[in-house]
């Protein structure tokens, strides 16, 4: 059974995800991440009053593709909408400039794809996800071809990361993700400038993507709280 706390981190979810359908539009082709604040989006999607025949939505992951179809999306490829009118996604963490972390779900080398083809974006979250700063309170997912873990794991270490191979949970060994490669999740105390960590860690050769979406990405940020909706946007 949900104890309390977990239904009212469901219901702060619900509630950020119904605020964006607020910019939702017919005729859009739709951007859709991943992660549970997600799925409560696509559930709502389904029952918001708009013609879901009219809009194309491009997932990032497989886990969000079923999700859509199941719901009675229509679902269509980047390669075939290569310019995004709006992605929702959430988050794993949003720092005060709007700088965040994803990659949880260790869907973000698409995630990141779509946002960046997307002319806006915006982030749902719960308050729990805000920060003052990034690092410490949780790692950045790098995304690694597997025949370079131990080289990029040694660069990551210079930088100061902390590094773990993610496990998979069903399965043995090391989780896979949707483009067949591996996570390193890594741990940085301190993030001074998301930005240029972010360029440094895409630079170490065999790295995919990394979890940093600085600020540059990101339109504005829902977050619901228990009594309020806060939409946080660029200064």
């Amino acid at each position: 059974m949900p104890t309390q706390k977990q239904d009212e981190k469901l219901l702060m979810k619900q509630r950020s995800a119904q605020k964006a359908l607020e910019y939702v539009k017919e005729k859009m082709i739709l951007g859709v991440g991943s992660g549970s604040t997600v799925r409560e989006f696509i559930k709502l999607l389904k029952k918001a009053d708009i013609n879901l025949s009219e809009i194309i939505c491009i997932p990032s992951s497989f886990d969000t593709e079923a999700m859509l179809i199941e719901q009675g999306c229509q679902v269509g490829s980047l390669n075939q909408y290569p310019k995004i009118d709006l992605t929702i996604d959430g988050a794993d963490r949003v720092d005060s400039d709007l700088n965040i972390i994803k990659g949880g779900g260790g869907a973000m080398l698409q995630e990141k794809i779509i946002a960046g083809a997307a002319s806006e974006v915006i982030i749902i979250v719960d308050a729990s996800k805000l920060v003052s700063t990034l690092g410490g309170s949780f790692p950045v997912p790098v995304e690694v071809i597997p025949l370079a873990k131990e080289f990029v794991k040694r660069e990551l270490e210079a930088l100061g990361g902390k590094v773990s191979l993610r496990k998979a949970s069903d399965k043995l060994g090391p989780t896979v993700t949707d483009n067949g490669n591996i996570i390193l999740d890594t741990d940085f105390k301190e993030i001074a400038n998301p930005e240029q960590l972010e360029k440094q860690l895409n630079n170490i050769p065999g790295v995919m993507e990394n979890g940093l979406f600085p600020k540059g990405l990101i339109s504005r940020v829902i977050v619901a709280e228990q009594k309020e909706i806060k939409l946080l946007e660029k200064a």
